[in-house]
């Protein structure tokens, strides 16, 4: 989009556990980590973006939810967290009833888009927003505000099967709400050297999608599945890790394609 002022990227994948919410929070940490100042929004009912970074439940008296119902402006739901130039817009379960509320208005796609375009808003130089496993019309409000999708994408045997899905669905998007949305970029995730089944689905991502597969695999990392129950990015939680180093390596793709997309 043209004189954009952020990125706003949307993680999404409508097939659960496939690393959204890690690479949500564990990006936007990387990000923060080199200056950029970064808003995650939590568009998934049961909050986990927000549970990974120290967001307790208690704390969450405004939320998400207040955003897209349109009562409350990104400034006064936005929270800072454990991590320096990051924060997040928390969810709460009420979420789930949402759909409900806005399903008559005609705006009803467009309410993230409108909370995101406050100036505010536009101060963070990358939002991302965290998705849940369906494609609802919350999806579809991350997706008509988003510049670009990026997709977390499991290695594992039916990978192409939902993301041939999720291309769809992109597709559709463009063709009724926002004609701008751009693919970010396809990250590989859960990534285990020792399978070779998940070498194989490598291998066929990248013939089939190119350039738009990252360069970076995110492995399958203990280090990693243990951080949110502290409240932290692995990141923060254990640098070394193996797991902590991808995601610094695919903010550094992230950033690059940016780069790129600029000069164009």
């Amino acid at each position: 989009m043209a004189g954009e002022k952020n990125r706003i990227i949307t993680i999404a994948n409508q097939k659960g556990g496939v690393g959204k919410t890690t690479t949500a929070i564990n990006l936007a940490t990387a990000l923060a980590a080199i200056g950029e100042r970064v808003l995650i929004v939590d568009l998934d009912p049961q909050g986990n973006a927000s549970t990974g970074l120290g967001i307790d439940r208690r704390n969450r008296a405004l939320s998400s939810y207040d955003l897209i119902v349109g009562s409350h402006s990104v400034a006064e739901t936005a929270l800072d967290t454990v991590v320096p130039n990051l924060s997040i817009v928390p969810s709460t379960m009420d979420l789930l009833g949402v759909e409900m509320e806005i399903a008559q208005q005609a705006d009803r796609v467009f309410r993230l888009k409108n909370a995101l375009a406050a100036p505010e808003a536009r101060a963070y130089s990358y939002v991302l927003v965290d998705c849940p496993p369906s494609f609802n019309l919350l999806t579809m409000n991350a997706l008509a505000a988003a510049h670009s999708v990026l997709v977390p994408l499991q290695c594992e045997f039916f990978a192409l099967e939902g993301l041939s899905q999720l291309l769809e669905t992109v597709d559709q998007v463009r063709r009724t709400v926002n004609p701008y949305l751009d693919i970010q970029g396809i990250v590989l995730t859960m990534f285990d050297s020792r399978n070779n089944l998940a070498q194989q689905v490598v291998n066929d991502v990248r013939t089939h999608l190119g350039e738009k597969v990252y360069h970076t695999l995110i492995p399958r990392n203990v280090r990693v599945s243990e951080a949110p129950s502290y409240g932290k990015p692995a990141i923060l939680y254990d640098l070394k890790c193996a797991g902590s180093q991808a995601y610094l390596q695919l903010a550094s793709e992230v950033i690059q394609r940016e780069r790129q997309r600029k000069a164009a």
